[in-house]
């Protein structure tokens, strides 16, 4: 194994911050290469850096040009590839087929299964209801960054949008073993699950690939309530350490929101207290980016442009998954884990341990950090998490 990897839930490889940034800094580095292969003329400096441009841009030109006359061919090639590539996907408002297989016949009389069925239902109904009611598109453009957060398992069809902290880890061991890359989800190792590689992204598809998938496999997504999620998210990244989220969001945060910070705090980022951490939240002027373990589901899924056909909740995450998987026809003993592996000595986030941090918080506090989740909320019928929030 080479280097360890910064420890991350679910990691964010397609993060498409830290995309832009690299591929700025690739461009920076190869316009400085560009430019020094032309020697400096003898015009005052400030013009010198226009006319370096202007001579760089007429030998591309004139490049090109041979290339074409040379290659007309390669050249429309490679343009082809191109809009390919980047050209988004349109699919009309709901107009892509939903694909939740039915219930078989032996099980329409098994009150449970048909009790899970119909919750299905109501779910679908509630988020498309909310989709219709604040999102005024007629038609649906789907890029690869709508789909980057989706994972793709081709034997049995099944499509899983990735929401950390809502059993993802899990999750990933279960597509792993259907895929057959393993034989019990108890053999995947955590960083196996992350690091490993082993499934594939549905934004590593090429146009064809994409529509084809989103149009015929099962779409499925698991969330959590919002609040919890993001207290669980805290706990695991900022209470225990952590050589990414101490130095890149610890620092950032402790600099910005806490008066008199040691110089031990602002050097490691270690001790971030969840008040700061809710500062930051909140604040249109972050000092730095927001990150996929407390980002809202709603634009990690894009539920809006995608019909999922299952949507299961952490809360009642063994009986939905199972489920699930006697809908797809998984494997009679292929269940849904239920254990923790990270800090698996560790109370899991409840109810009770969310309200005694949020109990840290002011009123208005709170109430600001409801309106942040509001569709998250709304969208998956959660109720308000404290009374006084309106």
């Amino acid at each position: 194994m080479g280097p360890q990897q910064p420890k991350k839930d679910c990691t964010s490889s397609n993060n498409q911050d830290i995309r832009v940034r690299k591929n700025s800094a690739e461009e920076l580095a190869m316009g400085n290469q560009k430019s020094s292969l032309y020697p400096p003329v003898n015009v005052p400096t400030q013009f010198q850096s226009t006319d370096r441009k202007q001579n760089i841009m007429f030998v591309m030109k004139d490049r090109q040009k041979k290339d074409a006359e040379i290659n007309p061919i390669g050249l429309h090639k490679r343009r082809r590839r191109f809009i390919i590539k980047k050209s988004p996907i349109l699919i009309a408002m709901n107009n892509s087929s939903l694909n939740l297989p039915l219930l078989k016949s032996e099980d329409r009389n098994n009150n449970n299964w048909k009790s899970l069925y119909q919750i299905q239902r109501e779910r679908k109904r509630i988020m498309r209801d909310t989709c219709s009611k604040y999102k005024s598109n007629n038609r649906r453009i789907i890029t690869p960054y709508h789909v980057s957060r989706i994972f793709v398992e081709d034997k049995y069809r099944i499509l899983y949008c990735e929401v950390p902290k809502a059993g993802c880890s899990n999750w990933k061991r279960v597509l792993m073993v259907l895929n057959g890359l393993a034989s019990s989800t108890k053999d995947i190792q955590h960083n196996t699950v992350h690091y490993g590689n082993y499934l594939k992204r549905l934004d590593g598809f090429d146009r064809k690939g994409i529509y084809h998938r989103l149009n015929t496999y099962t779409k499925m997504l698991f969330i959590r309530e919002p609040f919890e999620k993001l207290v669980s998210a805290f706990r695991d990244k900022f209470e225990h350490p952590n050589n990414y989220y101490h130095p890149v969001f610890g620092k950032a945060i402790i600099s910005r929101y806490r008066v008199n910070a040691s110089k031990e705090a602002l050097r490691t980022g270690s001790g971030v207290k969840f008040k700061e951490f809710i500062q930051y939240l909140l604040d249109v002027h972050r000092p730095v980016g927001m990150d996929i373990h407390w980002d809202h589901i709603n634009r990690l899924c894009s539920p809006c442009l995608i019909d999922y056909d299952f949507v299961g909740k952490f809360e009642s995450m063994e009986e939905d998954a199972n489920f699930f998987l006697h809908l797809i026809g998984a494997p009679q003993n292929l269940t849904f884990p239920r254990f923790k592996d990270r800090h698996s000595n560790e109370e899991r986030t409840t109810t009770k341990i969310t309200q005694s941090y949020f109990a840290q918080l002011s009123p208005a506090q709170r109430q600001h950090s409801y309106d942040f989740y509001y569709m998250d909320y709304l969208m998956f019928n959660y109720s308000k998490p404290f009374e006084d929030l309106y």
